[in-house]
C-alpha cells in the first residue's frame, strides 16, 4: 500500500509545530487548567485570578513544578497532532478522490476535521488524562507517567473521553476557519514555487492571525464543556480523597452539578479568558511554525523517498 507523502508531510510538520508551541507555552497551560480546575466552596476560593497560581509556585519556591507533566504533555500532543494532521489530510484528499470535487465545502470539511479529531481523541485520551493530572497535582507532588496511569483502573485512564469525543467540534470549528480563511486569502494568487510541491504556504505574521482568529471563535463556542472536561480529569485533592468526593467529581453529571450548585451559570465559563490567550497563543504559534516547515518537510519527504528507492533501482538494473 503507497504511502500518503503529502498526508506524512502535513502530519509531521504539524506534530513538529505542536511540540515546540507545547513547550514555549507550558507554565501558561499549568496555570490555567490548575485554575480552571478549582471549584468554590463555601463562598470561597483559592485562586481569585489566574495569576495567583503563578504566585503560589514562586512563593512555595516551587517554580519549575509550573512544567510539571511536560514530557508527557509533549508526547500526548506529538501524537495527538501528528494523528490529526495525518488523518485530516488523508480524509481530504479521499474525500476528493471519491467524489470528483475540486474544493471542499464548508459542512463536508467540519465532518472530515470531526472524524479525524474523533480518531486523535481515542488514540491519545490516556496521555491527556495523564497530563492532566500531572499538571493539577499540588506542587512538587506530581507523580510519574506510569504511576499516574496505574493507580487507578484502565478505565480511569480515560476520564473524560466522552467529552472529548464532543470536543472533536473545536478543532474541526477551527481548521475549517483557518482553511477557509486561508483559502481566502490566497485567492487569485498563482504559486510560484515548483510544481513538484502542492504545498500552499502562508506567512508567518498570516498564519498566526488566522490561527489566533479560527481557535478563538471555537475556544468560546465550546468552552463550558472544555472545562468540565478538565475538572473531571484533575487530581484529586489530599482532602476530597480522605471524605470519598472524588467518585461524584468524575462523572459528567457530577461536575455540570458542582458547577452550577457552587458558582452559577458563569461558573461555566471560569477561565475562558485564560483559556483564549493559552490556546489562541498556543494554536497560532502551532500554525504559524507549520506552515514555516512544511515546504522544508514536503522536500525532506521527497528526498528520503527518493533516496529509498535508489537502492532498489540498482538491484533491478544488476
Amino acid at each position: 500500500m503507497a504511502v500518503d507523502l503529502e498526508s506524512l508531510s502535513e502530519a509531521t510538520s504539524g506534530a513538529i509545530g505542536s511540540l515546540l508551541s507545547t513547550t514555549i507555552l507550558y507554565p501558561l497551560d499549568t496555570c490555567k487548567t490548575k485554575y480552571q480546575a478549582e471549584v468554590r466552596a463555601h463562598g470561597q476560593r483559592k485562586y481569585r485570578h489566574l495569576s495567583d497560581v503563578l504566585f503560589e509556585a514562586i512563593s512555595n519556591g516551587q517554580i519549575l513544578s509550573l512544567y510539571q507533566g511536560l514530557g508527557t504533555k509533549n508526547l500526548q500532543s506529538f501524537i495527538s497532532q501528528f494523528v490529526y494532521f495525518y488523518g485530516y489530510s488523508y480524509f481530504k484528499r479521499l474525500y476528493l478522490e471519491k467524489s470528483g470535487f475540486k474544493k471542499i465545502g464548508t459542512k463536508a470539511n467540519l465532518v472530515l476535521a470531526a472524524a479525524a479529531g474523533a480518531c486523535t481523541a481515542i488514540v491519545t485520551q490516556p496521555l491527556d488524562t495523564a497530563s492532566s493530572r500531572m499538571q493539577t497535582s499540588a506542587f512538587g507532588k506530581s507523580k510519574g507517567l506510569w504511576q499516574t496511569l496505574t493507580e487507578g483502573n484502565w478505565g480511569d485512564a480515560f476520564d473524560g473521553l466522552g467529552i472529548s469525543l464532543l470536543l472533536t467540534s473545536n478543532p474541526a470549528i477551527q481548521y475549517t476557519v483557518f482553511d477557509q480563511l486561508k483559502q481566502r486569502l490566497l485567492k487569485g494568487k498563482q504559486n510560484t514555487a515548483d510544481s513538484s510541491s502542492s504545498v500552499e504556504a502562508l506567512s508567518a505574521f498570516s498564519a498566526f492571525v488566522l490561527g489566533a482568529v479560527s481557535k478563538s471563535i471555537a475556544t468560546v463556542i465550546t468552552y463550558p464543556a472544555i472545562r468540565c472536561k478538565v475538572m473531571i480529569q484533575a487530581a484529586d485533592s489530599d482532602d476530597e480523597s480522605k471524605k470519598g468526593k472524588s467518585k461524584s467529581r468524575k462523572t459528567v453529571p457530577g461536575v455540570v452539578c458542582a458547577i452550577w450548585k457552587r458558582e452559577g451559570v458563569l461558573g461555566f465559563f471560569k477561565g475562558l479568558q485564560a483559556q483564549i490567550l493559552k490556546t489562541v497563543l498556543s494554536s497560532a504559534l502551532l500554525l504559524m511554525i507549520k506552515e514555516k516547515i512544511s515546504r522544508s518537510t514536503w522536500v525532506l519527504i521527497l528526498a528520503i523517498r527518493r533516496y529509498l528507492l535508489v537502492p532498489r533501482s540498482r538491484l533491478k538494473s544488476a
